[in-house]
């Protein structure tokens, strides 16, 4: 199914909105059923150790879309990603979960996927989140050699992994690697393609909003609020 959001400019960032279902189109697209099916796989973990973080019950989804080569993903990782958790997570508004947006791997030398596999055996330890800020802490930019299994095996080491050698084996086997191709074709077919892209939905609505790039947190403030008060 693909989902085409109309681009706007609101505080500074490019924005998206999409109202599913609210208009006479009767393709598949629209179809109610779909439409609950499209918000339930944005808002579901892509394995149960990736939850995302905050109260099931929080009426703000976030999803941020993310390659762990991209440097502007580093960045809100870096500067704005505590913060919003602090203010809309920790408070129960808001859940922040993430997928895989594939697109700095090079055609021999895929290590966008190889990251994002080894935060899928970060989970199976119940590090993912963890895992997940030290790769950004670490972030080289774009193929700058940065990843490796090495690296990554590291990495785990950083944040104290229960069973390196489980991790490793995982990590080694590509045990992931489907379901980061799969995460990374949902994106792509909803029409993302730049990172980080931050999907926000509001519980029992759909309508979706979209922040593309390493905002401030003002910009997530702006649409939260908007959302919350029904304004969008």
């Amino acid at each position: 199914m693909a989902v085409l959001f109309g681009a706007l400019l609101i505080g500074g960032s490019i924005t998206a909105f999409s109202n599913f279902g609210n208009n006479n189109d009767t393709s598949s697209s629209t179809n109610p059923q779909n439409i609950q099916q499209l918000i339930s796989n944005l808002t579901s973990p892509t394995i149960p150790g990736a939850k995302a973080i905050g109260n099931d019950n929080a009426p703000i989804n976030i999803i941020e879309f993310g390659d762990y080569q991209c440097p502007f993903c580093a960045r809100f990782n870096q500067e704005t990603k505590d913060d919003l958790i602090s203010k809309y997570v920790d408070s129960g508004i808001v859940r922040f979960g993430f997928k895989d947006l594939v697109i700095n791997d090079l055609p021999k030398d895929k290590l966008s996927t190889l990251g994002a596999e080894a935060s899928y055996c970060a989970a199976e330890q119940d590090k993912y989140w963890e895992y997940h800020d030290e790769v950004y802490r670490n972030s080289r930019g774009e193929n700058t050699g940065w990843i490796s299994q090495d690296s990554l095996i590291s990495f785990a080491k950083n944040v104290n992994m229960t069973d390196i050698s489980e991790f490793t084996s995982c990590l080694e086997s590509h045990k992931y690697n489907q379901l980061v191709v799969e995460n990374d074709m949902f994106a792509k077919n909803l029409g993302l393609a730049s990172t980080p892209t931050f999907l926000i939905l509001k519980e029992n609505s759909t309508r979706i909003a979209a922040v593309e790039g390493a905002q401030p947190l003002e910009v997530f403030d702006d649409v939260v609020n908007q959302m919350l008060n029904n304004t969008l």
